[in-house]
């Protein structure tokens, strides 16, 4: 897990003790602090709204969201919205659409968020059921919402780049390269993902 300082400091020593590579980003630039979001349906929404946006956006579209529909905006009434109403709130027709696929397969019984099932690759694939939520968005819900010790969103940028520097490859290695790398991480790929971006945001500094 990487939601505790307790739980992502064994992690990190562990994976740091396998990979040399790993504990030099933890003497320069330390331990990471712990990440985590809510479990459930808001932080997905929270999610969709973000996407293609900058920060700033996607706070001020979350508090339309929040002012139109209820806070945080309630299921049943993002569903029984109207494209007007949605895109008063600032939500593109994209989006829209988004949501709404969220609201209706929780609302249905179709997605259980408070019962996803044990094995990961299962429930990321409960979760792009979701029109919007993909492999990635998948893999960082349930990373930092429930705490999912070994998931690893190998297909992020920045971890793609930086491990790759950090292993010292001449090239940026692909998503399946980086996967098959990351087996001798085991079970602790979800810290070695955060210790990357650590020590990408770390470096830019």
């Amino acid at each position: 897990m990487v939601r505790t300082k307790k739980s992502i400091g064994s992690a990190v020593k562990a994976l740091a003790e396998r990979e040399p590579a790993f504990a030099g980003v933890v003497e320069k630039f330390g331990v990471p602090e712990p990440r985590s979001s809510d479990p459930g349906a808001q932080t997905l929404l929270r999610t969709i709204v973000g996407q293609q946006v900058s920060v700033a956006a996607a706070r001020s579209m979350w508090n339309k969201l929040e002012a139109a529909f209820g806070s945080p905006p309630d299921l049943r009434k993002l569903l029984a919205a109207s494209d007007e109403e949605l895109r008063a709130a600032g939500m593109s027709r994209q989006k829209s659409g988004y949501i709404r696929s969220l609201a209706e397969l929780v609302l249905s019984g179709d997605l259980d968020l408070a019962a996803l099932p044990e094995d990961d690759e299962e429930a990321i694939a409960h979760l792009t059921k979701i029109k919007g939520i993909g492999r990635w968005s998948a893999e960082i819900y349930l990373l930092f919402a429930e705490g999912r010790a070994d998931v690893f969103p190998a297909g992020d940028l920045a971890v793609m780049i930086e491990l790759g520097r950090l292993l010292g490859m001449e090239d940026r290695p692909s998503e399946k390269q980086l996967r098959e790398l990351a087996e001798s991480w085991r079970p602790y790929r979800g810290a070695a993902a955060v210790l990357a971006w650590h020590s990408y945001n770390s470096a830019v500094l």
